[in-house]
């Protein structure tokens, strides 16, 4: 019986509009009612919009932020942190890179970029999260706990390439959606981040259910005793996890659809909508 249950936020629990749908805020809080579960958000997104999010639903959970480099309490005590080595942070702030992304910094701070683009806004209009304009390579190289590029995903697709041929081992590269390659401190990812807030918590990540839509969520899934795929995950994610059942999509609210029949019918198979 899983006790302890992650949920990525984009294109998994919020819907297309980047709302929490009612329907799944109330599942939510049945999984904490009636079955005592714990609760975990585990995304992209930075600590500081998501203490707003839970602040406005009320929910209590666990936060791991930034794609597995921050983990955060109920009650807000900082669990975990890891940042992107120096030099790695040195090598992608100063290089010149053949594409035509965006960069975007983060550390504890917020989110930092150097144009105006208010089309990334959109996707947090939930919250009112917002990049500062920033000179970039006047960023202190230690004070840098992740950075993302934007834009095509076949242009991302070489950007990596090069990044892979200058960083090495020296940091983690994956997409966290079609439009966005993050590079992370090496090691770094919401499985690993998921596995110390397990035994934080005194269980194992057979313990563990999780949701999740984008590369990102890869050692998330495949690591937990039950791993569940949206319906519109990213192709690579369903062919690298063939194993994995996959149910609706996000627009419909699915994961709420499986959790109430995972609490009200778990005798039956279920089926997506």
């Amino acid at each position: 019986m899983a006790r302890l249950a992650a949920f990525d936020m984009d294109g998994t629990l919020l819907m297309p509009n980047h709302h929490l749908g009612d329907e799944t805020l109330r599942t939510l809080n049945r999984l904490r009612e009636e079955r005592q579960m714990t609760l975990a958000f585990a995304t992209g997104r930075h600590v500081l919009e998501m203490r707003h999010i839970l602040g406005s639903l009320s929910l209590e959970a666990f936060l791991i932020t930034g794609n597995g480099t921050r983990i955060h309490s109920t009650e807000g005590e900082l669990l975990h942190r890891q940042d992107l080595a120096p030099e790695a942070a040195e090598i992608v702030l100063h290089s010149h890179w053949d594409t035509q992304a965006s960069m975007h910094v983060f550390n504890d701070t917020g989110w930092m970029t150097q144009n105006e683009i208010p089309e990334l806004l959109h996707a947090h209009v939930y919250s009112g999260f917002k990049y500062r304009l920033t000179d970039l390579k006047r960023l202190p190289s230690h004070q840098v706990t992740k950075i993302c590029f934007c834009g095509d995903h076949d242009d991302l697709r070489r950007l990596k390439i090069q990044l892979n041929e200058a960083l090495g081992d020296k940091a983690f590269l994956c997409f966290s959606a079609v439009d966005c390659l993050e590079v992370l401190p090496t090691g770094c990812n919401k499985g690993s981040a998921l596995n110390v807030l397990s035994q934080h918590l005194g269980l194992t990540m057979k313990d563990c259910m999780a949701f999740g839509d984008a590369m990102n969520d890869r050692e998330m899934l495949s690591s937990v005793g039950h791993g569940l795929i949206m319906g519109n995950a990213m192709a690579q994610l369903k062919a690298d996890l063939p194993h994995l059942p996959v149910i609706g999509h996000c627009n419909k609210q699915a994961v709420s659809h499986y959790l109430t029949h995972w609490l009200d019918t778990p005798n039956l198979t279920y089926s997506p909508e």
